[in-house]
């Protein structure tokens, strides 16, 4: 049993293989007492001490009971004298905004249920998993709450939603609805958090928690390029191998909010979920609403662990299908290699080069439909050009058939061009305020899939397509951000909702896609990272990590996504020298070390590759079909990191300890430098490793202890080793 409640002291304790998370319930609230490090089972009561700070917060009850300002509450309302941030805020029919929960009810069952209409992680059946419902009510609105926790015993996650349910005979109006909260009785932490732009994404930050909030959100329409949905609380001594860790990831793609504060009295509160900014429902009677979900874990064992939970987690039990365990396809994108400029002929000639270099999958991004030389027209119209393509689709599809190649499409199916058929057409059809102007973003607007004819348009549009039988691989883009947001077929008091429902909508059109198209891969893209989030890893599992395809620049980027996101989930292309986003010359071999930690592809011309580049290409491609698949099972281990250091080192080690996959990159060269030692991680001390390019052995303990050489002296120069046990 993972879930425990004792009735004797009216104790929950939820046990993981490395931690324990503690509540019980008092004078009918349910406190936070514990989360950390595991626990023995027994009465853990006295880790609440109320202390009796007023700080002029006034008393529960007539002044005998919870000072609620200085209480750790598991899910905190606002209305009653807690005035730090709330999980839940309600607005009643009389216009106040109070919401009293009280313990109601709890049951504890075997399994994982879904979420309706939501992304979550699942349970197979083999897994060690349970799940606590707590019921908590508030008997003068009778508004009631459910908060699920789901423990994974053996992965070391913990996962978290609220459903809210109105038993009234009236509507209500809900103004915040976090998926989880969790007081700390102290505030002794460092806040690691990611900042970014388009091209720049998920570079990271780590500072002390100071007092008031600190907040990473997103009220854009999609979790964005500028702050990622994940929030990690560590001691501040921590590193990647010691210290406390604690991650919390929302499954979402829409509009955001996490946060912590410092407290008056010293203490934290942590919270993930909707941005209430963006958000608001109206609930009827007899309804209920459910949040997205929050994945939470702790590792006593610093930041490594806490990413290898979250790695484990999401990519074994958040993403699906037949494309979940095992190396993608080796892909050649035509973005860089021709932009819109191409046609059959063009297409052709990349693809017979393709087949002479080992590439097994070529992707028609951007240009192929409607009239589309430039950005400026034709999304929506998902017909194919035939100017540039004069025999369809099918014509490309026939030789690469013959090439034994398979073909990929790029869709931006959310968005609609004003200069489109379907905008002429349908001009209601896009996300607009009556009244007022449309703004466009990159010549555009976007589809408004809280309406469901919306929906089935593009599931339509699209499936017209992959019912051929042509299409292995979608690259799914997603090129701006949300203005004028509004559904005129809803009143004024739902409008708050179209941004939820739109990713309800989305969600809704992706599940019927995946599962009509099993055998096709989805990847995602938002002009790169810009909806990089768990929420569309369940329908897709892999993601373009950024428009920024230049080596050097990838090595931040990649470095923060994979503080909770695993490696195969990372799109990474050796792209063209000189790159095209920065002008920076890099060394082939540096390149394709930088792109080996992702799945793996190429994003330039290669009909315009010298000879010594095609084989390059031809050794590159070699070496991630053997060992593409223990890349995507692998373990990954951050070495040296590129934000605070002049270069970026890493390793890749197998389920099975046999072989291990590190890179070494110099990003700055100083005077003098100091003897690089690259010590790597997760090898087996006793066991002896082959060095694949030299042939030399070594042991584990070695590799481990002191490490291998890294004699680089020149700068954007990269070193890999491929250390194979010898049996």
């Amino acid at each position: 049993m993972a879930i425990h409640y004792s009735k004797e002291c009216a104790q929950f304790q939820i046990d993981a293989k490395s931690f324990s998370y503690v509540m019980q319930v008092k004078d009918g609230f349910l406190l936070h007492l514990y989360w950390g490090e595991k626990l023995d089972l027994r009465d853990h009561a006295y880790m609440f001490w109320e202390q009796g700070r007023a700080a002029f917060s006034p008393r529960m009850e007539n002044c005998r009971g919870f000072i609620l300002d200085d209480v750790p509450l598991e899910y905190p309302c606002w209305g009653r004298g807690d005035m730090r941030t709330p999980a839940l805020e309600i607005i009643n029919p009389d216009g106040s905004n109070i919401i009293d929960l009280r313990y109601e009810s709890h049951e504890i069952i075997d399994g994982k249920p879904g979420l309706k209409g939501l992304p979550a992680v699942y349970a197979e059946e083999s897994d060690k998993v349970q799940t606590l419902i707590i019921t908590l009510l508030d008997k003068i609105s009778n508004v009631a709450v459910k908060l699920y926790y789901t423990v994974f015993e053996d992965k070391d996650i913990l996962t978290r939603h609220a459903e809210i349910v109105n038993r009234s005979a009236d509507s209500v109006y809900i103004n915040r609805a976090m998926s989880a909260s969790v007081d700390f009785d102290s505030m002794h932490f460092d806040v690691i958090s990611n900042y970014g732009t388009h091209a720049r994404e998920r570079h990271i930050q780590r500072s002390p928690l100071k007092y008031g909030r600190f907040t990473l959100s997103s009220r854009r329409g999609a979790s964005s390029h500028v702050h990622n949905p994940f929030l990690i609380l560590t001691s501040p001594t921590a590193d990647e191998t010691s210290g406390d860790a604690y991650g919390f990831v929302l499954v979402y793609s829409g509009s955001f909010a996490a946060e912590v504060s410092g407290t008056q009295f010293h203490t934290a509160r942590a919270v993930i979920g909707l941005n209430p900014e963006e958000f608001g429902w109206k609930l009827d009677a007899g309804e209920s609403f459910t949040t997205p979900e929050a994945v939470m874990t702790y590792s006593p064992n610093g930041l490594e662990q806490m990413s290898a939970n979250f790695h484990n987690i999401f990519r074994t039990r958040l993403c699906r299908g037949k494309y979940r365990d095992v190396r993608r396809p080796v892909l050649l994108n035509s973005w860089e290699a021709c932009y819109f400029n191409f046609n059959e002929d063009r297409l052709k000639k990349i693809a017979d080069c393709c087949a002479d270099l080992g590439i097994e999958l070529l992707v028609i991004d951007d240009g192929w439909f409607g009239k589309r030389d430039t950005d400026n027209c034709s999304l929506g119209d998902w017909v194919v050009d035939r100017r540039k393509l004069p025999n369809g689709i099918e014509g490309i599809y026939n030789h690469l058939q013959k090439l034994g190649i398979k073909l990929g499409i790029w869709f931006e199916p959310e968005m609609v061009s004003p200069d489109s058929d379907l905008y002429r057409a349908h001009p209601d059809w896009c996300i607009h305020v009556p009244g007022r102007p449309r703004s466009e973003g990159r010549h555009q607007l976007i589809l408004n899939l809280s309406k469901p004819e919306v929906c089935d348009y593009i599931y339509d549009s699209l499936a017209k397509i992959l019912k051929t039988g042509m299409i292995a691989y979608v690259k799914w883009d997603y090129n701006r951000n949300m203005t004028e947001i509004a559904n005129e077929q809803l009143p004024p008091d739902r409008q708050r909702e179209v941004t939820h429902r739109y990713y309800l909508g989305l969600y809704g059109l992706l599940e019927r896609l995946v599962t009509d198209f099993p055998d096709i891969l989805f990847e995602s893209c938002s002009g790169g990272g810009g909806r990089y989030d768990a929420g569309l890893l369940y329908y897709m599992p892999q993601v373009w990590t950024s428009d920024n395809s230049d080596a050097i620049e990838r090595l931040r980027i990649q470095y923060g996504t994979s503080l909770v996101y695993p490696l195969s989930t990372m799109s990474a292309h050796v792209s063209a020298s000189p790159n095209h986003q920065t002008g920076h010359v890099t060394p082939f071999n540096t390149r394709f070390t930088v792109a080996l930690t992702g799945s793996f592809g190429y994003e330039l011309d290669p009909t315009a590759l010298s000879d010594e580049d095609k084989e390059n290409v031809r050794r590159t491609a070699a070496i991630y079909k053997e060992y593409g698949d223990r890349i995507v099972n692998g373990t990954y281990h951050r070495l040296r990191d590129p934000h605070m250091e002049d270069c970026a080192a890493w390793c890749i080690v197998s389920e099975d300890k046999s072989t291990c996959i590190a890179g070494y990159v110099l990003t700055h060269v100083r005077n003098y430098g100091p003897n690089e030692r690259i010590r790597l991680r997760g090898l087996k001390k006793d066991a002896v490793y082959r060095e694949k390019f030299s042939g030399k052995e070594y042991s584990g303990a070695q590799l481990c202890g002191y490490g291998i050489p890294a004699p680089l002296s020149l700068e954007y120069h990269s070193l890999l080793w491929i250390f194979e046990e010898v049996k």
